[in-house]
């Protein structure tokens, strides 16, 4: 009887299948636990073997929840709608649809490529999955309760006073009875105030205009990233170094109506709630960051369009503006030196002069290339350019010339900085880089016996205040408070706290995204009643924009709205009475992402996204295992989304994820072959010598573990390489550099999960995966390892199995074969929980090798052995389990229990020294006194024949430690 692991991997999964061994119940008497990872993008290229890490981990995770007697959800599914499937819609000419399809079920796909497919993939590692429950974000059961939940924010306002999202309709119940004066309200700036009886008096669509600046998602004129290659909006984390991460596209900063969720409503409980989840800091900081809270105030700042010449030569003041600012350092007001606007600022355009006008104008074309992120990012370029547009110190009235630089960002604070050089490293090298050209005064310097000279001071500690007026001789503290309090009084400004976080853009000019349930009525959006959801993604022709620039649903023939039939209906039937136009543009990709944990709940249920009972019994995600990559993105905004939930009474918690853990990447070893420069012929490693060589990257499937490479297969590999001429190693060998970097097909270093699991077995794969490293950290991938993985598992069936067959015998253990077992259930159990998973994989080959040491059979060791290693081998441990006389799954056998006394040591070995060299042991019992150790030892004829017939001066004794003879 031998170890095969495709036989027996393939024999229980079906069983797992036809059984459905995993499935969760949403009623049982067992607690819960809600084990899930972050569901994948279905891409064509299927998984490589740095995929799986941290599903490996859950499902290890969720296996041991089972042992340990909980009813354990822990489900998959597919964030299936996304711009990479519409780009090789686009390329080849397929049906996002069918490439999702397909990329997902496996099969040939209209090229003729063959895909793998995720699910078959994921079901040869053998993981635990509630696969009755498989979501797909793209299908219309799932994505009509996106948009459901979209027309619950549209129909929802933020309450400041009762800090929760309420009904629209409370909001207008007020309007009607006392107006908006008194409103708290997290809405859109500068909404005009008005009356009851002026609210009363407005017509419906006046009335629809009002509330859209309230709403909790919105229509605005909003900057976004726009990118012309791919046709669509796209989100800051799509964009790397200016271009779009998917294809390389120039990305530009664009004015556009958008809908936008304002998830700035909830800044301060997004920034609270971290301190109630178990999750990493590092993850936590990037969100505090993300949030950016800032307390100060805001400023405002009158502009006039005038040079600082005509301020003293003329009489006549021209129309004013203000510019506001929000400040951190209100306390530094009189250092103010210069202000820069964003170049997108509204006021650009109205204050720059005539003769700055081209220069403006230049700049503003410029940056509009570069996205948020990179400008952000960029604290080494200075550039910028004077509007010729002074404004006027609120305490002072001196003139302060106003600058544009694409360092101050539109979407934060008011777009508008006061820059006080003497106190900002930024602000200070803009000043200096400037420094003498038209627009730049000298710096001010408010701080008390502190040079500037060669850097700002930045520091809020030790300041005092100087040439400040009123402010003068006062520390930070004080000058905050007491600059707020004479703004206040002055009516140009107030203290304020701020947030970084902006309102999130939700809409893409994409196909391949969920369609919104609205429809347009005299330009305002009405919403689809959510008994005629879902709103199907129609079928398109072409999936690229419309000659005339709209969204791909703009060339949908069939995609208007009847409000009497309440159907979609052909577009060309829109009327403007009963037939309106739909909405164009569709949801973001990470839309369905925002609230897909819940749908596992109750995957099933028709009219709800899930049922009360199930979201009371699961309540929230115990253990979310997945990338640091969405800190700021998807953690973001599902905990956004479950907020909002929450206040309208959806959702049981507060907060979707208790428990974050971000695994680690695994590299690929990449494999380089060398050619020399202006030949085609390639050297091995060894032989390059001084010769100029240009590294290229070899496919690693044609290279062995001895890092040789198959020359016929290289040639045979690209037609270029047919001819291609090698220069040896002595030893006859072509021998390639390795280098380990991001597994990718690019770098041709990709080892796919299903090579492995085919040569060697899933069970090796997974252990093996787990035995690599931490499982927070990056660690190499090495083929050449996972035989030692491998070996270890056939060692482990032969404590069970020979070839003849079952080799277990009903025999008592030994006392050694309790302690190796009862050490391995320790610490696999702490491993576990500590999720240390590397170091269970090492106390299981150190247990194995000490029960084969110590030719252990005995049923009462090995029966709870299988079940200590079934959570991370699974298929070995069933069929053993089987093999031990078993007729039911493994999977929720209860974990062994540990006993301490088995791991007491009731003798021990002692070296005994003379004069500090050993020169024997000997074993006695631990509950000796010094005494009678003493009395054994001197009667020991080892003794004798050390001493000599001599006495020892000293017999030092320490029970338990040492036994030392001096003299």
């Amino acid at each position: 009887m031998k170890y095969n692991p495709n036989e027996i991997e393939a024999k229980w999964q079906k069983y797992w299948a036809d059984n459905q061994t995993f499935a969760a119940v949403n009623n049982s008497d067992k607690p819960k636990h809600y084990v899930l990872d972050m569901f994948p993008y279905p891409s064509g290229a299927g998984l490589h073997v740095g995929h799986p890490l941290g599903y490996i981990a859950s499902d290890v995770y969720s296996r041991f929840k089972r042992h340990q007697g909980f009813n354990v959800l822990h489900p998959m599914g597919y964030d299936s709608f996304g711009l990479p499937a519409e780009q090789y819609a686009i390329q080849t000419g397929q049906r996002p649809e069918d490439t999702t399809r397909v990329n997902i079920d496996g099969g040939v796909d209209k090229e003729g490529k063959e895909i793998a497919g995720y699910r078959k993939q994921l079901d040869k590692i053998g993981f635990s999955f509630d696969w009755a429950r498989e979501v797909r974000t793209s299908n219309p059961d799932y994505y009509k309760h996106t948009q459901w939940i979209f027309i619950q924010l549209f129909n929802s306002w933020y309450n400041k006073e009762a800090d929760k999202a309420e009904d629209i309709s409370t909001l207008v119940s007020v309007f009607e009875k006392e107006g908006n004066t008194n409103v708290k309200a997290v809405s859109d700036d500068n909404i005009a105030p008005f009356s009851s009886s002026e609210w009363n008096s407005y017509s419906v669509d006046q009335k629809g205009k009002i509330i859209l600046q309230y709403r909790l998602t919105y229509l605005a004129e909003t900057e976004v990233n726009w990118c012309p290659g791919l046709g669509t909006v796209l989100a800051n984390d799509e964009i790397i170094n200016g271009v779009s991460e998917r294809g390389g596209y120039p990305v530009i900063r664009k004015k556009m109506t958008q809908w936008s969720m304002r998830i700035s409503a909830y800044a301060e409980r997004l920034l609270q709630g971290l301190n109630d989840i178990d999750w990493s800091e590092s993850i936590k900081e990037s969100q505090r960051n993300w949030i950016g809270k800032s307390v100060g105030a805001m400023v405002k700042f009158q502009v006039s369009s005038f040079n600082s010449q005509e301020v003293e030569t003329s009489n006549v003041k021209p129309e004013t503006k203000f510019i506001e600012v929000f400040t951190t350092r209100p306390d530094t007001i009189f250092g103010v030196t210069f202000m820069t606007l964003a170049p997108e600022h509204p006021l650009v355009a109205e204050i720059t002069t005539a003769e700055q006008k081209a220069a403006i104008e230049g700049y503003i074309e410029k940056t509009a290339k570069r996205s948020e992120r990179e400008r952000m990012a960029d604290v080494k370029t200075i550039s910028g350019v004077f509007t010729g547009a002074y404004a006027e110190h609120p305490f002072t009235k001196e003139p302060i010339p106003v600058w544009i630089g694409d360092y101050v960002l539109a979407g934060y604070g008011t777009g508008a900085v006061m820059a006080v050089p003497c106190g900002d490293e930024r602000d200070y090298a803009f000043a200096n880089f400037f420094k003498g050209q038209n627009g730049m005064p000298e710096i001010k310097n408010i701080f008390a016996n502190v040079d500037i000279s060669e850097a700002a001071y930045g520091s809020k500690d030790n300041v005092e205040i100087a040439n400040s007026d009123f402010l003068n001789g006062l520390n930070y503290k004080a000058a905050t408070q007491k600059a707020i309090a004479e703004l206040e009084k002055i009516e140009q400004g107030t203290g304020k706290t701020n947030y970084r976080l902006r309102d999130a853009v939700f809409s893409r000019q994409r196909y391949w995204g969920e369609p919104f349930p609205v429809y347009y009525v005299n330009g305002l959006p009405k919403m689809i009643d959510a008994q005629h959801l879902p709103i199907i993604l129609p079928e398109v022709e072409k999936y690229l924009p419309t000659e005339d620039g709209l969204p791909p649903l703009g060339n949908a023939a069939v995609w208007a709205w009847d409000t009497k039939e309440n159907k979609v209906v052909d577009t060309d039937l829109v009327d403007h009475a009963t037939i309106f136009p739909l909405e164009l543009n569709t949801m973001p990709g990470w839309a369905g992402s925002s609230w897909y944990w819940m749908r596992y709940m109750d995957a099933h249920n028709e009219t709800e996204f899930a049922s009360k009972e199930a979201l009371a019994y699961w309540e929230s995600v115990d253990l979310y295992i997945g990338g640091s990559e969405h800190a700021t993105g998807h953690l973001l905004y599902s905990r956004f989304w479950n907020k909002f939930l929450k206040d309208k009474g959806f959702a049981p918690t507060e907060e979707p994820f208790k428990k974050l853990i971000n695994q680690g990447m695994i590299l690929g070893t990449s494999a380089f072959v060398y050619r020399v420069e202006g030949t085609n012929s390639f050297v091995s490693k060894s032989k390059i010598g001084d010769q100029s060589v240009q590294p290229i990257h070899a496919d690693v499937s044609m290279v062995n573990s001895s890092d040789e490479l198959d020359i016929e297969r290289f040639k045979a590999w690209r037609e270029d390489y047919a001819d291609a001429e090698f220069i040896l190693d002595d030893n006859g060998k072509y021998i390639v550099g390795r280098e380990v970097e991001k597994m990718s097909k690019s770098k041709y270093n990709v080892v796919t999960p299903d090579d492995i699991c085919n040569e060697y077995g899933a069970d090796t794969l997974r252990l093996y995966e787990m035995f690599l490293g931490p499982l927070e950290q990056a660690k190499p991938w090495n083929t050449a390892g996972i035989s030692g993985v491998f070996g270890f598992l056939k060692k482990l069936c032969r404590l069970y199995f020979d070839d003849n067959g079952l080799i277990i015998t009903n025999e008592e253990p030994t006392k050694d074969n309790l302690k190796s077992l009862h050490k391995t259930i320790k610490k696999v159990a702490e491993d576990i929980e500590n999720f240390s998973f590397n170091t269970s994989v090492s106390q299981f080959m150190i247990c194995v090798n000490e029960l084969s040491t110590q030719n252990c059979h005995s049923r009462a060791i090995l029966e709870p052995l299988a079940i200590v290693v079934s959570s991370y081998a699974p298929h070995i441990a069933e069929e053993l389990w089987s093999l031990l006389g078993h007729t039911t799954s493994i999977s929720t056998v209860a974990f062994p229990v540990f006993e301490p006394n088995y791991l007491v040591e009731s003798s021990k070995e002692y070296p005994v020294s003379f004069n500090g060299k050993m020169r024997f042991t000997i074993e006695l019992p631990l509950d000796l006194t010094a005494a009678q150790i003493e009395e054994i030892i001197m009667k020991d004829e080892r003794t004798q024949r050390q001493l000599e017939g001599r006495t020892p001066n000293k017999v030092i004794i320490v029970p338990g430690k040492i036994i030392n003879l001096v003299g």
